[in-house]
């Protein structure tokens, strides 16, 4: 989601059905557009938020692990986690406009209740954080950061989910896509600009080589006018990121406008937490709590209670990307 090729994330699109008031809270700038940008109707409320609290309360600390942690986090039972708090369903904020809630935020709680620690979050801009590992600002982060090789001679990476490129459609998917191949002959949305095009533009090249109809395809400025035009059958798709559709679709009137096609991200990559390239220690700790959490069933009753569990991983890798 947050790499060079893929589009950053307008809070008016994902906020605005469940939550119009913090749109203003969050800022940020558009899905291929500007701030600003028009918003869907809302058609949620705060209550389809899942609460985790219980699960992540009943989580017993590792003695093991908690020995392991640096100096730093052992004494303050504190990680300074640095994230850019405005991606639904990654991580944005309550209704109160100050607390931060999504699935990262959740999994960042549970493994630091695996640690024996608690989490503190540093809401900074995007482009800041590795920055801010490298001077000690922060002690990791998890923002939906793509881990790539590029990044990875900056900084390391434990990676905790897979995201890539998802088909949304009408829910009851009435035209029966099933995937990228079904989409020849088919009018299908985009946001302009972003790696989704690109894929669209291949795909239909694709479909012209093997002697069928090419995909029809429209880019817009934003995803609130993409879902528009789905939710009219204008297009029979859209493309967009996994944790954006997922979210999407579980949300948007109360999940019976949109659905995504089953299967694993196209193009998919490891979003990955980050850490200091000297502080092997914290990264070692993290990627084994982490580990645990997938082999008790935390980390995907967590996935599955946000609705994205399409991205879960088997187990956790360093610098997998």
């Amino acid at each position: 989601m947050r790499s060079p090729s893929s589009r950053r994330w307008q809070p008016s699109v994902l906020l605005a059905p469940l939550l119009a008031a913090a749109v203003t809270a969050c800022g940020g700038a558009g899905v291929g557009g500007e701030a600003g940008s028009e918003q869907p109707e809302s058609s949620g409320s705060q209550s389809t938020i899942p609460d985790n609290a219980e699960l992540i309360a009943e989580i017993q600390p590792d003695e093991a692990l908690s020995a392991g942690l640096p100096p730093g986090v052992a004494e303050s039972k504190t990680v300074n986690l640095g994230s850019n708090i405005q991606s639904a369903p990654n991580n944005f904020y309550a209704e109160d406009g100050k607390t931060p809630i999504g699935y990262e935020v959740d999994l960042a709680k549970a493994i630091a209740a695996k640690l024996g620690v608690e989490v503190s979050y540093q809401d900074l801009a995007f482009g800041s954080l590795i920055t801010s590992l490298q001077s000690g600002r922060i002690d990791m982060t998890m923002a939906g950061m793509n881990d790539t090789k590029e990044r990875q001679q900056q900084i390391d990476f434990v990676d905790y989910f897979s995201s890539g490129i998802t088909i949304m459609v009408q829910k009851g998917n009435p035209e029966g896509i099933t995937g990228p191949d079904s989409l020849c002959g088919k009018a299908v949305a985009v946001v302009q600009g972003t790696s989704h095009q690109k894929f669209a533009a291949a795909q239909s090249e694709k479909c012209a080589q093997a002697g069928q109809a090419a995909v029809n395809v429209t880019a817009t400025d934003s995803d609130t006018q993409n879902q528009n035009q789905l939710r009219t059958g204008r297009v029979v798709a859209i493309l967009n990121d996994l944790p954006s559709a997922a979210y999407i679709s579980r949300t948007a009137a109360n999940g019976n406008a949109f659905e995504v096609v089953p299967g694993p991200p196209i193009e998919g990559g490891p979003y990955g937490m980050g850490f200091a390239k000297d502080d092997v220690a914290l990264r070692d700790s993290v990627e084994k709590a982490l580990g645990e959490l997938m082999a008790d069933g935390t980390y995907t009753e967590i996935l599955q209670s946000w609705g994205v569990e399409q991205g879960a991983l088997k187990e956790p890798a360093i610098n997998g990307g």
